[in-house]
């Protein structure tokens, strides 16, 4: 008897549901002191919730959605947003230009139906006044970009001074101070947008060790369309470049304008962030190095915070993970899922659970 009640207990247990599995570990990089980029930092296997204690409907803002970075932040939420158990609606501004969009957009958050905002924000101080007022009432999360930190609750971001340096220290690696020079370009992005001002100084920082020298700097929107213009502009106006450093897309775009001139080999391309076609470009030796921020984890870090931060559960207010460049000889081993969306992914501006 004892055997055979072993037996149908055995067999009600496979039948029975499974637990939850618990959720996954996140290495990041801690700021001991929140919001301040330059400040000590240690290393955390962070712990997410395993679900919210409620279903909360947030309200998210993006600069834009023109490149593949801003896509694999989005499905990094989608993800995050499916496994907590809340929803959100996204709103994105278009691009860098656009403050008065988005500021509107913020007001729309204000909506009472919204428990908490999560913001990409398109200017560094921009928002503070309409952040200010929504912080009254809810709390606020930013991600990705840098911002004013008066007005947020949380942050779930790297410091784009690092992102830059680390790109420009591909360069002293390869051209030590000493060794022949060499004449770059800089695209450092949009003009006045958040994070602009800290890649160009920590990029600068990254090569003052080397024989680089920066011999032209042009400035744009992010966009594929507004970076090739750039680019072939340089070309016809300069041919004896030896590196284009800059955004994804300008990096993107790059390849071909080059290939079609035939300098392709010849001038190396540098990206500051990696995106699908930038890796794709790194894994075929086009493209010479990418560092990583692993968008995909900050978005799933910013939905969490934002759970965190409404159940009264939020213990780590600025965190973000440890950047990595990829280059040729290392991108066989790149962890892609914590960096890019799946290629069969489409841009989710809502997501409610159950979806």
């Amino acid at each position: 008897m004892p055997q055979a009640f072993a037996a149908i207990a055995a067999a009600l247990l496979a039948l029975a549901p499974a637990a939850p599995a618990a959720a996954e570990t996140w290495p990041l990089q801690v700021f001991a002191e929140p919001f301040r980029d330059d400040g000590p930092t240690y290393r955390l296997d962070y712990r997410p919730l395993d679900h919210a204690a409620r279903p909360w409907r947030l309200c998210v803002l993006y600069p834009h959605l023109k490149d593949a970075y801003w896509l694999s932040v989005n499905y990094g939420m989608v993800e995050e947003a499916r496994r907590l158990g809340v929803s959100f609606d996204l709103f994105e501004a278009g691009g860098y230009p656009n403050l008065a969009r988005q500021i509107a957009q913020l007001r729309e958050c204000a909506d009472p139906k919204y428990d908490a905002v999560i913001v990409g924000t398109v200017s560094y101080d921009g928002l503070t006044p309409t952040l200010r007022e929504i912080a009254r009432k809810k709390p606020i999360v930013a991600v990705v970009n840098d911002i004013e930190p008066g007005p947020i609750t949380a942050k779930a971001s790297v410091p784009w001074r690092e992102m830059g340096r680390a790109a420009g220290l591909e360069l002293s690696r390869r051209h030590p101070k000493g060794s022949p020079p060499v004449r770059v370009a800089w695209f450092p992005g949009p003009e006045g947008a958040g994070w602009v001002s800290f890649v160009e100084a920590g990029f600068r920082e990254g090569i003052a060790g080397s024989s680089a020298r920066i011999v032209r700097v042009l400035y744009g929107d992010t966009g594929r369309e507004a970076q090739a213009q750039l680019v072939e502009q340089l070309l016809v106006e300069d041919d004896g470049l030896d590196y284009l450093v800059g955004p994804g897309p300008m990096a993107e775009v790059a390849i071909s304008i080059l290939r079609a001139r035939g300098e392709l080999g010849r001038t190396g391309i540098i990206s500051t962030y990696i995106s699908h076609g930038v890796f794709r470009g790194v894994l075929r030796g086009r493209i010479l190095a990418a560092p990583t921020d692993f968008p995909v984890v900050q978005g799933k870090l910013g939905i969490e915070m934002a759970a965190r931060a409404l159940e009264g559960k939020l213990e780590i207010r600025h965190a973000g993970p440890a950047i990595v460049t990829v280059t040729p000889e290392t991108a066989k081993d790149f962890d892609r899922g914590a960096s890019l969306a799946p290629a069969s992914f489409a841009a989710r501006f809502s997501y409610h659970g159950g979806e």
